[in-house]
């Protein structure tokens, strides 16, 4: 790559307007999980009631997550969002650790799974023998994932209006399934509702529903990365919390509705019995355009994974940047290319990392991972805003003020708890990856040059 500089003189230019904000969280948040994760829902045996009440709680914890830290977009301008926010809250060993997390888990594991997606999708559509294979898919995933780096890598004005593009498409898309759910589905599947329910009480209920949420999270999770950009977008302080809060009640909105057509047109007993292979939004989809439905959706969510994969690429590399400018990460990261003006390093680092991790695990024990991780920080964001509050250093109002921190950091403790109790094998390797910050911690500290 050519007119390439390693002087962390030259810095990220603010080119991304409000809209363009938005449009990235919406663009992140819908990927994959929305037309997937309403089958191991029904799996679990709620009944439709409970899973339509799973996303609506999921979606209202979320927007309590983005009022509970959107604020602390007032205390820097910089890139880098929670990373900055952290660091400057807690100081520069636990900023790391979370920086650390999502470079091995969180960011890494998003790209990896994301990409994963895509591929499959690819097969749906061109059915080849080539990517019947899983060896093959996962080859084809770090092919995507190399050649989204490097359109990256060619400026940001570029990725975004990629971004914007894919995002309207994916809306559009789900528009068109709601409607179709809605108002036009005829169905030859028997109609019969599980009885699973009736089981379920007290603590065994909260454990499931609590699990059901966990694949709903998932789906909702992304939310906050357009803070990490924040160093390339115009008036950072007002556009980020804007951004975020519109940007999740639009797509609130769109997963409620959509899950509530994949319900009233797919019977939930068939729902339960799809195997990991098979997608709902598939089913519901052969259901209203017949055969032509398996090729419409396939399309629609190859758009989505890589709409939510791009901007996943765009917004996790400046984080790593600005751990880099920092001196608390490879300090070759905190290149900024001459021409280009892209942290093009950062991007090469992230993309190595997340093409190890598609040969990692399956989709949702990467998945999984991401909400445990997201949510101890995310829960610890909430009381740092608490905390800068307090302080007078957070001098804007936030609504529900410190009602809605509490009940949010509650919650996330009571999410991770039921974590670890249903899935303690993939809780204590993710806990392991948070904690492998520390001993990297110390080493870039000893040889920190900035």
């Amino acid at each position: 790559m050519s007119n390439v500089s390693d002087k962390k003189t030259i810095i990220l230019k603010r080119v991304l307007g409000l809209s363009s904000s938005v449009l990235l969280v919406a663009g992140i948040m819908i990927g994959t999980g929305i037309f997937k994760k309403v089958a191991p829902m029904a799996g679990s045996g709620l009944s439709s009631g409970y899973i339509i009440a799973a996303w609506i709680v999921a979606g209202i914890v979320t927007i309590l997550g983005a009022l509970s830290v959107s604020g602390l977009a007032s205390l820097t301008t910089e890139s880098g969002g929670e990373y900055e926010y952290i660091r400057i809250i807690f100081g520069n060993l636990i900023a790391f650790i979370f920086g650390w997390t999502c470079f091995t888990i969180i960011g890494s594991a998003s790209v990896a799974a994301m990409s994963y997606l895509f591929t499959q999708s690819l097969n749906s559509i061109f059915h080849t023998t080539f990517l019947t294979d899983d060896f093959n898919i996962k080859i084809t995933a770090c092919v995507v994932i190399i050649l989204l780096t490097w359109l990256n890598c060619l400026g940001t004005k570029k990725s975004a209006l990629l971004n914007n593009t894919l995002t309207w498409f994916k809306i559009g898309g789900v528009l068109f399934l709601i409607i179709g759910g809605f108002f036009f589905f005829k169905t030859d599947l028997p109609v019969k509702e599980t009885v699973a329910l009736q089981h379920f009480s007290g603590v065994k209920l909260m454990g499931i529903f609590f699990a059901a949420m966990l694949s709903a999270f998932w789906a909702y999770d992304g939310w906050l990365s357009v803070a990490f950009i924040s160093g390339e977008i115009k008036n950072p302080q007002k556009n980020v919390p804007v951004a975020i809060i519109s940007g999740i009640s639009l797509v609130m909105v769109l997963y409620v509705l959509l899950n509530w057509a994949f319900l009233k047109v797919i019977p939930l007993n068939h729902l339960a019995n799809l195997n990991s292979n098979q997608i709902a939004a598939a089913e519901m989809s052969k259901q209203l355009f017949g055969n032509s439905g398996n090729f419409l959706i396939s399309l629609l969510i190859l758009i989505s994974a890589l709409g939510s994969l791009n901007g996943i690429i765009i917004t996790y590399s400046r984080m790593y940047y600005k751990m880099a400018v920092d001196g608390f990460f490879f300090s070759k990261a905190a290149a900024v290319h001459s021409r280009y003006e892209t942290p093009y390093m950062a991007l090469i680092y992230a993309m190595f990392v997340s093409c190890m991790l598609v040969f990692s695990g399956s989709f949702d024990t990467l998945t999984d991972m991401i909400v445990f991780a997201g949510f101890l920080f995310y829960a610890l964001l909430a009381y740092g805003f608490i905390l800068m509050k307090r302080k007078g250093l957070i001098s804007v109002k936030s609504f529900g003020y410190p009602y809605v921190q509490v009940i949010y950091i509650l919650f996330s403790l009571l999410l991770m708890l039921n974590t670890c109790i249903s899935q303690p094998k993939q809780t204590l390797f993710g806990i392991g990856l948070v904690l492998s910050g520390i001993p990297f911690y110390y080493f870039f500290k000893k040889n920190k040059t900035v």
